[in-house]
């Protein structure tokens, strides 16, 4: 069986694809993987064939290893499958598309001019990025002549001193840079970096304010969940009923949302809003970014201890569990959005998009890999929500309480070969990842409590005392909240026993 290419396309995508390979190179990605291809990548090609874009992207790899998903993608002459495929509004749903975009695909550590081209292309105007946010940071560096930089701010820093210097300066050939790395103000971030960049090499201040003035680095925020490469099974399936391979295949839920810090005439550039793709064009982001850590990250960190310790394994069992799966809609919906400082209806609507986006039968989200640092991740997931009740002198809220005991439950733990271990209700055995000296502190707690036969109230306000853990010693400013969390794990100690 073939491999997808040109070749193969069908008479509609065969007339996409020739446009597109006409179209001048406006779009810079660095980032070749799952994730860009299944979100930004899908949207330009959604808004190409709404006759919407009229430009290409050129996709280079932000380091050495992406070479051979690059080699691949121009093998297959930029193109490659996205399959869709999730719930909406409670039906099951799945869409495929082989996405044309790519006019260019190409390796710039072993074609170093190329790159470089890119920055005399009168047609350049956005640079998208996903490089991690291990990749969004600065890092000293030499520059040496003719040599490929290894960063990817410093690749950009490089790319902008080209074309400030092949067109004089203009302002008209600023780019607009859009980092989806999941870091915040991450177009601050790559903004300073860039400036970094030009202090340590020497470039001229004319250059820098070049780069303030005639450039843009937007703050955006991204959610999709990208799966990737299907089980074998399932892609054999899918390429038999198509008739071609695709190595570089990938998969996505349906939900999508991009968040960007820009004013509205952004669209003239990049029509995503007018092709009907749920993105948005604000002031702030700190009202999304707010939404998503304490409804989406905080149901997550909700439901992942108590699912643990109730020996459910996956996101979509845990929904489905009656107890658990009631637990979080009811303190989402009763307790977490009253603390939030956003319209109650777009709350509603946005935490049953989570949980549609939890439900989807075809992704498995382990509870054990959401868990990893769960301690930090309550602390700015949950705790402020809690917060809040303190703050306003209301009773302690149910759920989060609830929330907080199978926390604190999880992280009854042993150190043992295995690393920190603890047990299920039931007894079955986990291992608890987190930061080790954080670890070491809990398990003393615990341990000494047992040692000096304390009572469970007793333990609680001792681990609730931790201000290294919490930023503020909660057993003293809430001893209501000690007495309701005890209460809690004393009683799915005994249900458990029943």
């Amino acid at each position: 069986m073939t491999t997808l290419n040109a070749q193969v396309l069908n008479e509609e995508q065969n007339t996409l694809y020739k446009s597109m390979k006409e179209a001048p190179v406006t779009v810079l990605q660095i980032g070749e993987g799952n994730f860009l291809r299944g979100f930004a990548d899908w949207m330009l090609h959604e808004c190409r064939k709404q006759g919407l874009f009229a430009g290409s992207v050129a996709v280079t790899q932000p380091r050495p290893g992406g070479k051979p998903k690059i080699d691949a993608l121009a093998a297959q002459d930029g193109l490659y499958t996205l399959v869709i495929r999730g719930l909406e509004n409670g039906e099951s749903v799945q869409r495929t598309e082989v996405i044309s975009v790519f006019g260019q695909a190409f390796d710039p550590y072993s074609n170093w001019d190329a790159f470089l081209a890119l920055a005399e292309n009168p047609h350049l105007q956005v640079v998208v990025s996903n490089t991690t946010e291990a990749g969004l940071v600065y890092r000293p560096e030499e520059l040496v002549p003719g040599q490929p930089i290894q960063s990817y701010p410093g690749k950009l820093t490089h790319l902008l001193y080209r074309r400030f210097t092949a067109f004089g300066g203009d302002p008209e050939r600023g780019l607009v840079c859009l980092p989806c790395e999941l870091l915040e103000r991450n177009g601050d971030e790559l903004r300073a970096c860039v400036l970094r960049y030009s202090d340590d090499w020497g470039y001229p201040e004319a250059f820098k304010q070049w780069v303030l003035e005639h450039n843009r680095f937007l703050n955006s925020l991204v959610d999709r969940i990208v799966t990737g490469y299907p089980e074998a099974e399932q892609a054999e399936a899918w390429f038999g009923e198509w008739g071609y391979n695709d190595p570089m295949l990938t998969t996505a839920e349906p939900y999508h949302l991009w968040a960007i810090e820009g004013e509205q005439e952004l669209e003239r550039l990049l029509p995503l809003r007018q092709a009907g793709l749920n993105v948005h064009w604000v002031d702030d982001l700190k009202p999304f970014q707010l939404r998503k850590v304490r409804i989406l990250n905080g149901a997550h960190t909700l439901m992942t201890p108590l699912g643990i310790i109730h020996g459910i394994e996956q996101v979509r069992e845990a929904m489905e569990d009656p107890a658990v799966g009631r637990l979080v809609r009811d303190t989402v919906e009763r307790e977490i959005i009253p603390a939030l400082p956003i319209a109650e209806q777009e709350l509603r609507q946005y935490a049953a998009d989570v949980y549609e986006r939890f439900l989807n039968p075809f992704i498995r989200h382990r509870l054990a890999d959401i868990a990893m640092n769960s301690l930090s991740k309550f602390k700015v997931r949950l705790l402020p929500s809690l917060l809040t009740y303190l703050e306003n002198g209301k009773p302690v809220p149910e759920g989060l309480a609830l929330g907080f005991a199978g926390l604190l439950r999880y992280y009854k733990v042993n150190r043992t070969e295995a690393g920190f271990e603890g047990t299920t209700l039931t007894g079955a055995s986990y291992v608890v990842r987190d930061d080790a000296a954080l670890l070491e502190t809990i398990a003393g707690v615990w341990s000494g409590a047992q040692e000096r036969a304390e009572g469970l109230k007793e333990t609680v306000a001792a681990l609730l005392g931790l201000e290294a853990v919490w930023g503020l010693d909660l057993a003293a400013v809430w001893p209501e909240l000690t007495a309701a969390i005890a209460e809690s794990i004393e009683k799915m100690e005994r249900e458990a026993n029943e």
